[in-house]
């Protein structure tokens, strides 16, 4: 199967969570906020200003009707103060300690709620009172004169377009003459703007405003610049850097938020792995520049396939996604057919070759038939699971497209099912260690054996080594597998040796998995004399498969080995791969035929053939020779003739368990054939 997440996917998805939740709508918010801070402070530096500006002037009317207080305290009854008052265009009242008027002069239009306010010019405290008349001026809860900005440019507009006077703002005052005095007098005090006070005012608050919008202007400026640099980012986020369409990440975004959105939960979907199968030969054939290029033109044609609510990826190297809405699985096929005869006739000169794994998400129902959302669906997994379906496919397929089905998923739960249950079936020895039994045909002596794996579980089930071993093999686990049967074998084979039986070399697999450690001989000699065991009793042996990754090291191990005393064999000899080279190289003791030499076509001339001058090179090369698979009786006449060493299959015996192998091994006839046991 693809390997789809890898570390580099892993990164960029960590990568790809912190930008989908980051947005513009963080840099628009920063935005407001700033405005709004500034938009507070500019009004509360006018204000601050203006209040200034409004008490400094106030001062003059103050001081006048604090005169006129002290004045009537001296001498408020004698002719000398009326002849003076009624020469002041002043309006005022006095009153007594119980708020009685005992005086009065002018208009008299003073509110009747009054405030303590302090004056910014001085230290003391006044109770102010707004004018009925004129209410432009009036004192806050807060002790402070405020007004309204905007009313008092309206009037100062009005005023000036009728005269060129001074302006005029009244408020109420109360003022005590002297200590002693028992009397209040509440005066109209003035606030006094002239043609210049009014032109600075203005000048101040076009200056603010123009500053405020210029600022303003700056920030927005800022927001636009930081929105399209997010945007740009983004863009390159998730862009692909080869085909320069979408890539992994964007595929894996928005292909979630539509398979959970509620606006397609009545959508069914098909989530599509497609395969270039010919990518890597391709690029090794021309150039990866060329391959890329004709990776580009594949996303050019798939994205022109799609509809505009579908998506499409490049996923990894050779693969892209694809994200289609499908009503029928039929015309689903259909379409994806039409698909991949298009890519195929992208370029007429190579016969390009696809593969395509399907892997369908229909609509969820509830008991009452209605569509509700897909939560916790994931565009990963069902992508997956189109790799497992890509993964199937046969080879000879002309178009091949396959859905994964119940089959696969059995499938995947099974091996899901031993990823879990591995490490306990190995702490518990549920893996049990089977010998089979190799003979001589001549002879019908048994001269060896190989240890096979056979895993029991609990409930007393049988499981077969092909349901298990290659999922061990794909996860790393077969390590494990081989030292346990490493140790077994060797122990098995240090007991009976102890006891007197006449043991023979009994060959253990050894998985390509461990050709990566440099240490590999040192392991094994090492689990080997721990047991005990002599290690001329003790085979390794090696898939043919193996012989093809790092050959350098596999030479080296090898010779080890054999300084250590273990002999080295070659297991499924002729299983599908070219061989000579590594019989040429490889300092090995035993070569085994593939049983696939010995059923069906292969018992033909042309098989014989074939096996005749394999057991020649051997001995030419000084291998011993071993037929796996032996199960007809002129099968064994026909090896015994060609001087084949040992023969391995269900003629002599099946693999067998432990106790059945040691009765073998006492009842062991000598120059007899065991077949009529």
């Amino acid at each position: 199967m693809p390997h789809i997440v890898n570390k580099r996917n892993e990164n960029r998805v960590k990568l790809y969570r912190k930008v989908r939740f980051t947005s513009s709508w963080g840099t628009i918010l920063t935005f407001l906020i700033l405005s709004l801070i500034f938009s507070l402070m500019t009004i509360f530096l006018m204000g601050f200003i203006f209040q200034y500006i409004f008490e400094s002037k106030f001062a003059g009317g103050l001081r006048r009707l604090e005169y006129i207080a002290e004045l009537y305290d001296s001498c408020g009854d004698s002719e000398s103060f009326d002849d003076y008052i009624s020469s002041l265009n002043e309006d005022f009242f006095i009153k007594d300690d119980s708020g009685k008027v005992i005086f009065s002069h002018g208009d008299i239009t003073c509110g009747s709620e009054g405030t303590i306010v302090f004056l910014a010019d001085g230290d003391e405290t006044y109770r102010v009172y707004q004018d009925t008349e004129n209410g432009l001026l009036y004192p806050t809860k807060k002790g402070r004169i405020s007004f309204d900005l905007g009313s008092v440019l309206d009037f100062c507009s009005e005023v000036r377009a009728n005269t060129d006077d001074d302006i005029l703002f009244p408020i109420w005052v109360d003022i005590r003459g002297d200590e002693d005095s028992e009397n209040t007098l509440v005066g109209k005090a003035y606030l006094t703007l002239n043609k210049r006070d009014s032109i600075l005012i203005l000048e101040l608050t076009l200056g603010v405003i123009l500053v405020s919008i210029l600022i303003f202007f700056i920030m927005l400026v800022h927001m636009i610049s930081s929105m399209i640099s997010y945007y740009r980012v983004v863009r390159l986020f998730y862009s692909d850097p080869v085909t320069l369409g979408h890539n992994w990440i964007w595929y894996v975004r928005y292909g979630d938020e539509k398979l959970q959105s509620f606006i397609s939960r009545k959508n069914s979907y098909a989530v599509v792995n497609l395969v270039f199968v010919n990518y890597r030969n391709y690029c090794l054939c021309h150039s990866i520049s060329e391959g890329d290029s004709i990776l580009a033109n594949m996303d050019k044609l798939l994205s022109g396939k799609i509809r505009k609510t579908e998506l499409c990826a490049h996923a990894s190297r050779a693969e892209f996604a694809l994200l289609l809405n499908y009503d029928d699985e039929a015309a689903l096929k259909t379409r994806l057919e039409d698909i991949v005869r298009s890519l195929k006739s992208m370029d007429t000169e190579h016969n390009f070759e696809f593969r395509v794994g399907v892997d369908l998400v229909p609509v969820v129902q509830n008991d009452s038939g209605k569509f509700i959302r897909r939560k916790g669906c994931s565009i990963e997994k069902a992508y997956i699971d189109a790799c497992s379906a890509v993964g199937r496919l046969e080879e000879k397929e002309e178009l091949g497209i396959r859905f994964f089905d119940n089959a696969l998923l059995e499938e995947k739960k099974w091996e899901d099912t031993v990823n879990e249950r591995q490490n306990a079936a190995l702490k518990n020895e549920e893996f049990k260690v089977y010998y089979q039994p190799k003979y001589d045909p001549n002879t019908g002596r048994m001269r060896g054996a190989e240890a096979l794996i056979r895993w029991i579980t609990p409930e007393n089930e049988l499981i077969s080594p092909v349901r298990f071993i290659p999922i061990f093999e794909k996860n790393g686990f077969i390590t494990q597998i081989d030292h346990f049967m490493l140790r077994h074998v060797s122990t098995d084979q240090k007991r009976w040796l102890d006891e007197g039986y006449d043991c023979v070399p009994v060959s253990v697999n050894v998985s390509r998995a461990h050709f990566s450690e440099n240490d590999l001989a040192e392991q094994i000699r090492d689990i080997v004399d721990e047991a005990g065991c002599p290690h001329d009793l003790i085979e390794i042996e090696l898939t043919e498969s193996a012989f093809f990754d790092d050959k350098t090291a596999m030479i080296d191990t090898i010779r080890k080995l054999k300084e250590y005393g273990f002999a080295v064999s070659m297991d499924d000899f002729g299983s599908g791969y070219s061989s000579l080279n590594s019989l040429k190289d490889m300092p090995l003791d035993v070569l085994k035929l593939d049983a696939e030499f010995f059923r069906g076509d292969g018992e033909g001339e042309r098989g014989k053939k074939v096996v005749s001058e394999a057991i020649k090179l051997a001995k030419i090369l000084e291998m011993r020779t071993v037929a796996e698979g032996v199960e007809e009786k002129e099968q064994v006449d026909f090896l015994a003739e060609l001087g084949c060493d040992m023969i391995q299959g269900f003629f002599f015996a099946k693999p067998m368990e432990k106790g059945e192998y040691e009765k073998r091994m006492t009842r062991q006839p000598e120059g007899t054939d065991e077949n009529n046991e």
